[in-house]
């Protein structure tokens, strides 16, 4: 015989036992170390790969040919006994293993409403009790609204106080408070008397902290009318303070500055985490600032239609996530964003 036939006698020799072995395979373990046996490394099919090298020029692709020809018969066969142990495993299974079929069904986990959305909706109720109406406003805004009909021309320094996240359209950024809304709803209401709150939320590129986030809801609150005093602006905070985290709530007015309102003012409400002791999110201080507000000015007035000689007008702008904080006492405001299933179920 010559050595190509030779090699290929071999390489049928091969086959023919590793068929013959594969037939007597009766499990999946028993499988497995055929499979090593006859196609790993070591089998043999292998070695006459590895052989190829001393072989002559013309006989090398000739039982190469005949090599892979050889594993990829082993291979289908393989998968072929594969498939009727594992068919046979099942049909053992259906027969011998009981299935009780009157066993309850895995219960559906009921959802609930994220404890920001709760606080929402019952800021948006205590304000309806008092005859305020919801008007939405877009969150992406023009650089007019957002900054220059709320008296913040380009030149105005005040537009450093927020960090603000600009489009690639010239002109057009995320608003940075809710503010923007009052103009819209003016020029939409003009001249008649208004109270409505704008709820919504907002976005600043902030450090993220205990207190602060990048994007955090608010609602704006909005009075324009005929002799409206800053005495009504105090009690209605008041008055909503006490409503949303009780009577005991202690509050505060301390002066400020905001370029849309004048005079301004920010209301603090006594942080109930630390009880007034100090802690990270009051920042030791014991108080909590949960609004900013003040008297609508003159030039705000007239960029939303109103004379300011005959109509005044207070507005405010709180922050939910805060508000939330306090209402269930909750140490970190990233907690809201965290999707923790842990923390969200206890609301």
């Amino acid at each position: 015989m010559t050595e190509k036939e030779t090699q290929l006698a071999k390489l049928t020799q091969i086959q023919a036992e590793a068929l013959s072995a594969l037939a007597k395979v009766t499990d999946t373990a028993a499988l497995e170390a055929w499979r090593v046996t006859h196609l790993g490394r070591s089998s043999a099919v292998m070695g006459v790969f590895s052989s190829m090298a001393g072989m002559d020029k013309e006989l090398r692709p000739v039982m190469g040919k005949a090599a892979n020809e050889v594993r990829q018969t082993l291979e289908h066969a393989l998968e072929e006994k594969r498939q009727v142990l594992e068919a046979e495993a099942l049909q053992q299974a259906l027969e011998t293993e009981t299935l009780d079929v009157t066993l309850p069904g895995r219960p559906v986990t009921r959802g609930r409403l994220h404890p920001l959305t709760q606080v929402l909706r019952r800021i948006t109720q205590i304000f309806g009790d008092m005859g305020f109406q919801v008007y939405p406003s877009p969150e992406v805004e023009t650089d007019d609204y957002n900054f220059t009909y709320l008296n913040m021309p380009p030149y105005h320094p005040a537009r450093d106080m927020w960090d603000t996240f600009y489009t690639k359209t010239e002109g057009v950024l995320l608003r940075t408070h809710t503010s923007p809304g009052q103009i819209r709803v003016m020029r939409a209401r003009a001249p008649e008397p208004i109270r409505a709150i704008l709820p919504g939320a907002t976005m600043r590129y902030e450090q993220l902290s205990a207190r602060s986030e990048i994007e955090f809801a608010q609602v704006e609150v909005l009075v324009v009318g005929k002799q409206v005093s800053f005495a009504e602006l105090k009690g209605t905070l008041d008055d909503f303070a006490r409503r949303l985290f009780g009577e005991e709530a202690r509050t505060r007015l301390r002066p400020s500055h905001f370029p849309f309102t004048e005079p301004s003012a920010e209301f603090d409400v006594g942080c109930f985490v630390c009880n007034g002791a100090g802690c990270p999110v009051c920042k030791e201080t014991g108080w909590l600032e949960i609004l900013g507000c003040g008297m609508v000015h003159p030039v705000v007035l007239e960029y939303g239609g109103y004379d300011p000689a005959v109509y005044s007008g207070f507005a405010a702008g709180m922050g939910i996530d805060r508000s939330t904080l306090m209402r269930y006492r909750i140490d970190d405001i990233r907690h809201f964003r965290n999707n923790d299933v842990r923390f969200l179920r206890q609301f």
